[in-house]
């Protein structure tokens, strides 16, 4: 290379760096969109929605969410990864969108390589639970039951191919055990039926359980995610269970940001920062109480671990699917 090109090289690069810089000084300068791919009400949209009144106040220019719902979230992803990469366009990214990454081969993105990652902030965590009629009271002891009599127990999960579902053939896996999966649209009939005695063994949010098990119809076994849950602090995580198999053991259910791949990595970085100055109030009381009344958790993790959760989980529930055969609806 000669030395004119070389110096060519460095001027372009230089050009490019104090473009997305200054780029990234002027942002935002107009709207900002936040696509959540599922409806109003969950904790997806109440994320989504709190982060964007936060960020406009900070931003002084509006943020708005637009919910595109189908395809289990895979067109509202499909939206974003064809916007223009100018930080304008934001997903609200869930562990559900990694499940299409596994199970969905017709997507015309790659989830992994396609969206720039920019934090993750808040989670609900999964629970085990089950009815009065078990005798077993954690979860050595439910799986002491399973393995004794194999195929004999259903058990209920919301939905096919949901985060709740890869949770429970999991950790059957991990340990050889056999259980019936009942099918259901919904995590509401799913505990439905667990509280009406059709089915005595139940996987489903925190949030979605809470109440029975204050109530004492239903009974928990263990949190399924990586941490125990604040809603039930004295309820152990799987892999506190003490059985070694499930040492490692977690499927977290997350929520965060991400943005086209392309967009300007000084844009990215500020996106980064301001959602990561929102989350950190999370402990102030306003914010805390409004997490809690939404069903959501903490879960403040940035763009780097981000990305690196999203591959391990990619890799954990491609391996799940293909044992367990699970394929999207």
């Amino acid at each position: 290379m000669s030395c004119f090109t070389k110096s060519f090289a460095v001027l372009a690069l230089a050009s490019a760096l104090v473009h997305s810089a200054s780029h990234a000084q002027d942002f935002p300068n107009r709207a900002v969109r936040i696509v959540a791919t599922f409806t109003a009400g969950g904790a997806a949209d109440a994320t989504a929605r709190l982060f964007a009144e936060k960020l406009s106040t900070l931003w002084k220019q509006p943020v708005f969410v637009e919910n595109r719902i189908g395809g289990g979230g895979s067109i509202g992803a499909d939206a974003v990864f064809r916007a223009p990469a100018d930080g304008y366009t934001l997903l609200l990214a869930t562990n559900t969108h990694v499940i299409n990454h596994v199970l969905l081969k017709n997507l015309p993105y790659d989830y992994t390589k396609d969206f720039a990652p920019l934090g993750l902030v808040t989670s609900t965590a999964t629970l085990l639970a089950v009815t009065p009629s078990i005798k077993a009271s954690n979860l050595k002891e439910v799986t002491e039951m399973l393995r004794a009599s194999p195929g004999k127990y259903q058990y209920s999960a919301c939905n096919m191919a949901s985060p709740q579902h890869f949770s429970m053939e999991m950790y059957k896996h991990e340990l050889n055990l056999e259980a019936q999966n009942i099918p259901y649209r919904g995590c509401a009939p799913a505990i439905a039926d667990a509280l009406g005695g059709q089915i005595n063994i139940v996987m489903a949010s925190v949030t979605a359980m809470n109440a029975f098990v204050k109530q004492g119809t239903l009974k928990p076994i263990a949190v399924m995610s990586s941490k125990r849950s604040p809603t039930l602090p004295d309820v152990p995580t799987a892999r506190e269970s003490g059985i070694p198999e499930l040492k490692n053991f977690s499927l977290d259910n997350y929520y965060g940001f991400m943005a086209p791949r392309g967009t300007p990595q000084a844009v990215q970085k500020k996106i980064e920062a301001d959602i990561m100055a929102v989350a950190k109030t999370f402990s102030e009381p306003e914010m805390k109480a409004r997490v809690e009344a939404a069903g959501l958790e903490p879960f403040v993790m940035n763009s780097t671990d981000m990305m690196k959760l999203i591959r391990s989980d990619a890799d954990k529930l491609a391996t799940a699917a293909k044992q367990a055969n699970i394929q999207a609806e």
